[in-house]
């Protein structure tokens, strides 16, 4: 297991190595392997990054955000202008159902609402937002329609748990309420966790995802 000496160092250098984040900026402490990032970024999709490539690093138990988003005055934007940018983008996902998705920006902070028959389809709504000039946040309020069994849930995402590369799929569980979904046991890496989240997302009728798995390294 790495020291949080170790830790502290790792994620430095994988902000260093990751093109897209200015990691001069950013400062790293880690303690317990809980790591905090701080510091200040030029834009949302920067400090979006940094936590990707924070999250890739192993021995990384969980993650908390410091960062400021510090926009450039040649990357500000009137609310108005990033609303309309946003609707246009989101018009034009094709991914997307027409008229889905509303959107709503208050100083750059952009919120998502409306309902959809996939969580991918939610996914892609705030990855076309993410990445827009101006933008200081986004808030995915997005819902999904429900629209098969809680039985028929549980089933669809044990299956596709076992069909996925997670080395050991059984230490997994699946709790259904509804079309809530809550995922409980061991995973040994970050990706095992997003790929087991993804597994119970691609489900027809899960509108929620409860992520209580344990990372055991």
């Amino acid at each position: 297991m790495k020291t949080d000496s170790q830790l502290q160092q790792d994620v430095s250098a994988e902000l260093k190595w990751e093109p897209s984040v200015y990691a001069a900026r950013i400062g790293v402490a880690a303690k317990n392997g809980v790591v905090t990032l701080a510091g200040q970024v030029d834009s949302y999709s920067e400090k979006w990054n940094a936590e990707r490539a924070a999250l890739r690093v192993t021995g990384v138990k969980a993650l908390t955000t410091e960062l400021k988003v510090h926009l450039t005055s040649l990357s500000k934007r009137t609310d108005a202008d990033i609303a309309e940018a946003a609707e246009n983008v989101l018009e034009w996902t094709s991914s997307l159902p027409a008229g889905a998705i509303k959107v709503m920006v208050e100083s750059g902070w952009v919120t998502l609402t409306g309902a959809v028959d996939w969580q991918y389809q939610r996914q892609a709504a705030t990855d076309s937002v993410r990445f827009l000039m101006g933008v200081t946040g986004v808030s995915d309020q997005i819902s999904i329609k429900p629209s098969v069994t809680a039985t028929a849930v549980k089933s669809d995402i044990e299956a596709a748990l076992k069909r996925t590369s997670i080395a050991d799929a059984k230490k997994i569980s699946v709790a259904v309420d509804g079309s809530d979904v809550t995922l409980s046991g061991w995973v040994h890496s970050w990706d095992e966790r997003a790929t087991a989240t993804n597994s119970a997302w691609g489900t027809p009728g899960v509108r929620n995802v409860i992520d209580e798995m344990t990372l055991s390294y």
